[in-house]
């Protein structure tokens, strides 16, 4: 995985930092695998506008990705390592032996012809799939279950992963990509290795044109509004706006957001670093 910083040929391209996708070896998805896209352009069912600052953009196909990844026993080969427009992380086609196709969310280091499977008592090679109570201490897991069945909701996004610190009984406790120590249930699925993609977050995209194809649009800072319309606005000249608070007057930094009587509170042993 690698990223190239463009010429300045153009005003646009001075800051600019690509992808190469180098990894990515196809770009035509499995058309049985692709459902349409709707987009919203921030409005709701009547018509009115309920999200600013969104709307454009290229246009986009859903591809179905296999969160749950219970196919037990079935090895799969990888067929090709794609771009997925709705997701940071590269995903992997694979072939399974009884000739189903499913696309996964890829993970660093694989190969084309390589060989994955799910499942209990399976070899702990990356990209394979298992209950967290059968991986090793210290390993780098991605995609992880929060509930049993539920598919993967932590760990998605390009470059992160979660490290098992230690198992009890009933829980195993995973150190997150936030720093955050948390228990998880030993019968979740999780896969061994790291979203793919790392260097994602080296991208810069070096024009407002590049935002626009992505579907958002020019964000107006609140302290440029008038306080009619934002608690930050009004003043004279370059007013600093005073505590920054979003639109509806909620602070926006140091403010814990997270209610005090949410019911996964007790499987947090420490809270992310501030």
């Amino acid at each position: 995985m690698s990223i190239k910083k463009l010429k300045p040929v153009t005003p646009g391209q001075r800051f600019r930092i690509v992808n190469c996708f180098d990894q990515v070896t196809n770009y035509d998805p499995e058309k049985t695998l692709v459902k349409g896209k709707c987009k919203s352009g921030g409005r709701n069912n009547t018509g009115r506008m309920t999200m600013r600052y969104l709307g454009g953009g290229h246009k986009r196909n859903y591809r179905i990705i296999d969160f749950k990844r219970r196919k037990f026993g079935i090895p799969a080969v990888i067929k090709s390592i794609e771009y997925d427009p709705n997701r940071s992380s590269f995903i992997a086609l694979l072939h399974y032996k009884d000739g189903e196709k499913r696309y996964i969310v890829a993970i660093d280091g694989f190969k084309i012809g390589q060989k994955v499977i799910s499942g209990k008592n399976i070899p702990f090679h990356m990209g394979n799939s298992t209950f967290l109570s059968e991986i090793p201490l210290g390993t780098n897991v991605s995609c992880i279950e929060l509930r049993p069945g539920q598919g993967a909701k932590i760990a998605r996004s390009a470059g992160s992963f979660a490290q098992l610190f230690a198992k009890d009984e009933k829980y195993v406790t995973i150190k997150l990509p936030s720093g955050e120590m948390r228990m998880i249930m030993k019968s979740c699925m999780a896969t061994i290795g790291v979203v793919s993609n790392l260097d994602h977050q080296l991208e810069t995209y070096g024009k407002a044109g590049k935002r626009r194809h992505f579907g958002r649009r020019p964000r107006t800072r609140g302290v440029a509004m008038n306080p009619v319309d934002h608690p930050m606005g009004g003043g004279e000249g370059k007013a600093s706006g005073g505590i920054p608070r979003s639109r509806k007057g909620k602070p926006s930094k140091g403010f814990r957001t997270r209610s005090k009587k949410r019911y996964s509170n007790k499987y947090i042993l420490q809270r992310r670093k501030k």
